[in-house]
Order: structure tokens, then sequence, then C-alpha cells
């Protein structure tokens, strides 16, 4: 399993204003889109959230989002490895996704960018 990068999960309470100061700081636009009611924009390496209190708790639990070349093969190698799968593989707006429980207890999203 290919590892291509990480990126850092941001809950924020308004994500209007928060956009324009990642997008400064990465130096680059923001991917946006929805997801489950919450509103998501792409930033550089950050991947900011906003929404309803419910939701924003259980996407607080995931560390990070973690690149890979291919969810399946993550999914492969993470179960022969002990891990928890606890969602997933499943379609994204722009790939697929994983959502994972390591043996040390930490949370993490595997995703690609394939279709």
């Amino acid at each position: 399993m290919e590892i291509l990068g990480a990126t850092l999960r941001v809950c924020v309470e308004d994500i209007e204003t928060a956009i324009p100061f990642y997008e400064r700081l990465a130096g680059g636009p923001a991917l946006r889109f929805e997801r489950g009611g919450v509103h998501v924009a792409a930033v550089g390496c950050f991947l900011l959230m906003s929404g309803p209190p419910a939701e924003l708790e259980v996407l607080r639990k995931v560390a990070a989002t973690i690149a890979v070349k291919d969810v399946e093969e993550a999914h492969r190698v993470l179960t022969d490895m002990g891990a928890d799968i606890i969602a997933g593989p499943v379609p994204t707006p722009v790939g697929r996704n994983l959502i994972v429980r390591h043996p040390d207890g930490a949370i993490y999203e595997y995703a690609d960018r394939r279709s």
C-alpha cells in the first residue's frame, strides 16, 4: 500500500469565514462539496468541515485523512495487519474512502481519487 500524503481535518463553526484564511495560507482555492449535511472545503493539506453538531462530533474522532493509490488495496493490507474496518470502502465525490481503527485505537480515513 502506497501512502501519498495526509490531510489535516479541521472542524470549523463558520466555513465561509474560515475558507479565505486557509486559501491564503495554502496558496490556492478551496474545492467545496457537501456530504451528509456537512459542508466541506479542501484547501491544500486542510479539510475544513462545518455542519450539525452531531455530525461534527463523529468527524472529530477521525484523526486525519490518508491519501492512498487504491482504497481496495489499503482495505486488504489494513485488515491483514489487524486493523478494524469501521466503514467502507464507499464512493465519495472525488474517489472512494474507508474508515479504519488501528490496533492502537486511532481512527483514520483512507481515501483515493479513483472513480
